[in-house]
């Protein structure tokens, strides 16, 4: 497992410094794009980000409760949508493995799922994949079968529930900033100060700013995904042919708002987005609105977006804390009342947290959300 120290090294600086110096200024989604995803010195593709020594935490790896409650959300669905006796659990994006490890084990309450569920797990990253394959092992036998894919693309036809957790806020953000009567791309250029954020001289295709902010003030940002959008309509026309359901669950906006949410986090606190690229996990906030329109637009509905914490109440997290309660240790006990915390309680990922499904007008509605 390549290992690269957190210093102020980080070999992808004098590439993309080079790469700027050669060619102009890059968007911030090429920026971000290179960062976390360039094959040999990109943040995801080098390191095992996620856990107490990563940068970040997931929801998973905070609680066992977290996936269980997505594997119960999962086979309840399933089984009211007529039980299909095959179909594809993906899921995008699955870190160490954690989600869908538990998620198997809580789905168990109905033995057919797991028979009928063939795995695909979407994953680019070697390390994180090398990870899923150890921890997934046991599982193996449990299901129809499992499969590594680098992209949805390559997942066979047929019915599919898709989860992406926080998947969508990894995806490059472009930025756009109004300048007088028109808007720039917010570009990233490299001199003396490092990498720094300027304006592109040309202005951009009006088109590609929503017209509810064709009033906005000078120096608006607007910040979009299209590479998030782009895989959601993918998903999104899947499903509306094949049936079933995408579920997303992400920090991020109900509403499409203005403004960059674009960050950088390294050993667990913010440093700035534009320092030290390779080496810090940098992420956007997820713009419900956005992927309802897209999953609308190509014959879905959308149930949600939700807050995390009414999400995992409605299905019954405090239930099964005190279930786990009941046959824990002290300490086990500590961490059961602390991780059903965290994922819940408005000052954790209960409300910063949204949950969102996408699903055919045929099939019933997921659990959750009403």
């Amino acid at each position: 497992m390549a290992h690269h120290d957190t210093d102020d090294t980080a070999p992808l600086e004098p590439l993309l410094a080079q790469m700027i110096a050669d060619a102009g200024p890059i968007t911030v989604a090429e920026y971000m794009a290179l960062a976390l995803g360039h094959p040999e010195f990109g943040y995801y593709t080098t390191r095992n980000p996620i856990g107490e020594k990563g940068d970040f935490t997931t929801a998973p790896e905070i609680s066992q409760l977290f996936g269980e409650m997505i594997g119960v959300w999962c086979a309840d669905l399933w089984q009211r949508a007529g039980a299909p006796s095959a179909f594809h659990l993906i899921e995008l994006g699955p870190g160490r493995g954690t989600l869908m490890a538990d998620l198997l084990r809580a789905a168990k309450v109905l033995p057919d799922f797991p028979k009928a569920a063939h795995v695909r797990l979407i994953e680019t990253s070697p390390v994180l994949r090398a990870l899923q394959e150890e921890l997934l092992s046991p599982a193996r036998s449990t299901v129809a079968d499992m499969t590594w894919h680098t992209s949805i693309g390559s997942v066979p036809d047929g019915p599919a529930i898709v989860i992406a957790n926080e998947f969508f806020d990894a995806l490059p953000v472009h930025q756009y900033v109004r300048c007088g009567a028109g808007w720039r791309e917010r570009m990233i250029g490299f001199g003396e100060k490092g990498f720094t954020p300027e304006l592109s001289p040309f202005a951009i295709d009006p088109a590609l700013i929503p017209d509810m902010f064709g009033n906005a003030p000078e120096g608006a940002i607007y910040e979009t995904s299209p590479a998030g959008l782009g895989l959601l309509e993918k998903a999104s026309k899947r499903i509306a042919r094949d049936g079933i359901v995408l579920l997303v669950i992400d920090y991020g906006h109900e509403m499409s708002g203005l403004g960059e949410t674009l960050q950088a986090v390294s050993a667990h606190g913010y440093v700035p987005p534009f320092q030290r690229p390779g080496a810090v996990d940098l992420t956007a906030h997820v713009d419900f609105s956005a992927l309802a329109a897209v999953a609308e637009a190509n014959g879905l509905r959308a149930s949600g977006p939700v807050d995390q914490g009414v999400f995992l109440t409605r299905l019954g997290i405090d239930l099964r804390a005190e279930m786990l309660m009941k046959t824990a240790t002290t300490e086990q006990r500590q961490a059961i009342e602390t991780g059903h915390e965290r994922l819940t309680a408005p000052e954790g990922m209960g409300t910063l947290f949204k949950t969102a499904a996408f699903h055919t007008d045929s099939t019933p509605e997921p659990a959750g959300f009403r």
